[in-house]
């Protein structure tokens, strides 16, 4: 997800002119700041760009994570559905927010299956994690239907499909509240950084002070502001959204170039007979960081994901044994491990994060390959790749 492959003098001019010109924190200072305002601006722009009415930037993906569950109002006790398919962070927010990760089942969309949804409820269910994995979309009319019949939250983690869109809605604009990420390996980048986006005044309201200790923002003298909620610090720096407002603005070249490459290998690929692709419920919408394939079995995949790395085809991950995305591999989660008790071990009836059963997303993930899609290639090294592909598979 490689924002990073088109620095250039835009980004350096941005950041330059915070340090030129500019301040470095995003409140206040006025007198010092010669109306720069790099963080209003971007959240302007992503607004104008999503079509949402808030956004508010943060110092991480995770931080957006943590802060839309907390403006939701979700917090110590209350269930929310995750999916043993997504980056820990997505799994570690719900635990940090005091309250119960719920895993349920994938389906070949990667995201959360409504059905498994429908399995994962209780009556302590208060939210459902629908994280759009590797750049595209689940079942969203279906999923929302159900969190709708259940009065449940619907967060979007989008952190790693900004861009993205479903039946021309962006995604992490379809729920209550959604999440982006914009770490140096992201669709674009801040160099580290997130943003919390939504439609609900009472969202957004919670979301700016509870990232900065609470504190209203009303008026222009910060140490006479009040604290109507205790908060956390997750501020991100003006230095940041620098860097992310020039990305930004290449955001849509961004998608295209991926759409284009990608399109390139698919196609290529589709003659493989053993190659079956991830299921894309709005193609048209899905940004194309990645192109992930499934094969017939658990060892054939073992086997072509050895022989692409062999044949020089690199960017490509076996998710299923992958240390950071995939369930099955985080001993501390299933352990509850950490520096500190956490507030999930106060609750008697906890479940056993030892003994998760999820067989239906283990039969995916162990046949499921996605291969990054790059911004900088050239035409002769796309056909070389290709041909590399089909060396492989030879």
């Amino acid at each position: 997800m490689p924002g990073f492959e088109l620095f250039g003098p835009e980004e350096k001019q941005e950041v330059a002119d915070v340090m030129e010109n500019g301040f470095t924190f995003r409140y206040n200072f006025d007198h010092m700041r010669n109306d720069r305002w790099k963080t209003r601006e971007m959240e302007q722009l992503l607004c104008e760009k999503m079509n949402v009415k808030h956004a508010h930037l943060l110092s991480s993906g995770t931080a957006a994570l943590q802060t839309a569950l907390a403006a939701a109002g979700i917090g110590a006790g209350d269930e929310v559905i995750v999916p043993p398919f997504t980056f820990v962070a997505s799994v570690e927010a719900v635990f940090m927010a005091g309250a119960v990760p719920i895993f349920a089942e994938i389906d070949e969309t990667l995201c959360l299956s409504p059905e498994g949804i429908e399995a994962a409820i209780t009556p302590r269910t208060k939210a459902v994690n629908l994280v759009h994995m590797c750049g595209s979309m689940g079942k969203m009319d279906e999923i929302k239907a159900i969190c709708d019949k259940h009065d449940l939250v619907l967060l979007e983690d989008a952190c790693q499909a900004i861009g993205g869109t479903y039946k021309g809605q962006a995604l992490g604009t379809i729920g209550d509240v959604g999440c982006y990420s914009f770490d140096s390996v992201k669709t674009i980048t801040c160099g580290e950084g997130g943003a919390v986006i939504t439609n609900s005044d009472t969202i957004y309201n919670h979301t700016h002070m509870f990232s900065d200790h609470g504190h209203d923002h009303v008026g222009n003298d910060r140490g006479a502001e009040d604290h109507p909620i205790m908060g956390l610090n997750f501020r991100i720096s003006e230095l940041n959204s620098a860097m992310g407002l020039a990305q930004l603005r290449k955001l849509d070249t961004i998608i295209e170039i991926q759409r284009k490459h990608k399109k390139i290998i698919k196609d290529a690929m589709g003659d493989i007979a053993e190659v079956t692709f991830r299921e894309l419920p709005d193609p048209e919408g899905d940004s194309a960081g990645f192109l992930t394939f499934m094969m017939p079995t658990e060892e054939r995949t073992i086997e072509i994901n050895k022989k692409l790395a062999e044949n020089g085809v690199d960017g490509c991950f076996y998710w299923y044994i992958n240390n950071w995305h995939y369930l099955n591999n985080w001993k501390h989660i299933q352990e509850l491990k950490s520096c500190s008790a956490l507030p999930i071990t106060l609750i008697d009836d906890r479940p056993d994060y030892t003994k998760v059963s999820v067989p239906k997303s283990d039969a995916i993930m162990s046949k499921t390959i996605s291969m990054l899609i790059k911004l900088s290639w050239t035409e002769e090294e796309i056909a070389q790749r290709i041909e590399n592909i089909k060396k492989a598979f030879a």
